[in-house]
């Protein structure tokens, strides 16, 4: 059976990301293992967030995870959307690796669970 994969989206400056990967790395380093992977894609901060991650976007992931594995142009179909856009939407989505191709070119999400957390300033 496939493992599952799980990402983590947050908002996280460098040294806050940093922090936890020197915490994760002492964390190995003591022996623990974690139960599951847990990937993670952190912005810097919540515009930048929504500047890669828009309601569109968020749109055709969810429909491309109910497809499965799709081609650009029956995306672009199936969400009455133009070809192009959905063209950009798909590339960008992949350079973060929330989709990813398989070997016949269709585009998929791997992801089985997407957790995005939002902290409000204090």
């Amino acid at each position: 059976m496939k493992e599952k994969r799980d990402l983590k989206i947050g908002i996280k400056s460098d040294s806050e990301f940093f922090d936890e990967l020197k915490l994760l790395a002492g964390r190995l380093d003591e022996g623990w293992l974690p139960e599951k992977t847990v990937e993670r894609l952190y912005f810097d901060n919540l515009p930048m967030l929504l500047k890669h991650l828009t309601p569109k976007r968020f749109e055709l992931l969810a429909e491309l995870r109910r497809m499965g594995h799709a081609s650009i142009n029956a995306l672009a179909k199936h969400l009455h959307r133009q070809y192009r856009n959905v063209f950009d939407d798909v590339k960008a989505m992949e350079r973060l690796g929330l989709v990813e191709k398989d070997a016949s070119g269709h585009f998929y999400v791997p992801w089985d669970e997407i957790d995005a957390t939002f902290r409000l300033a204090a």
